[in-house]
């Protein structure tokens, strides 16, 4: 039998995992390179009943949420 691993899409990744008795999970290493995580990262879960669950490096969500408050935070144009 020929175990063949298919080559994901670039920038993408898809894989199972398997929930340990504490609740933990790995995150695979193709992942992790994907995302450049490391030993000591903080990453943030976001959950929905209705959507699942989402996990980002906590560093990206804060930039991606400074730059929300920053551009709210300006003053509004004429005609706007």
């Amino acid at each position: 039998m020929v175990n063949e691993k298919k080559q994901s899409p670039e920038g993408k990744f898809m894989s199972t995992v398997k929930v340990g008795e504490k609740g933990q999970i790995v995150i695979p290493k193709g992942a992790r390179d994907l995302f450049d995580i490391k030993p000591g990262d903080t990453l943030l879960l976001l959950a929905d009943k209705e959507q699942g669950i989402a996990i980002v490096r906590n560093d990206l969500f804060k930039n991606f949420a400074n730059e929300i408050l920053r551009v709210q935070d300006k003053p509004e144009e004429a005609g706007e």
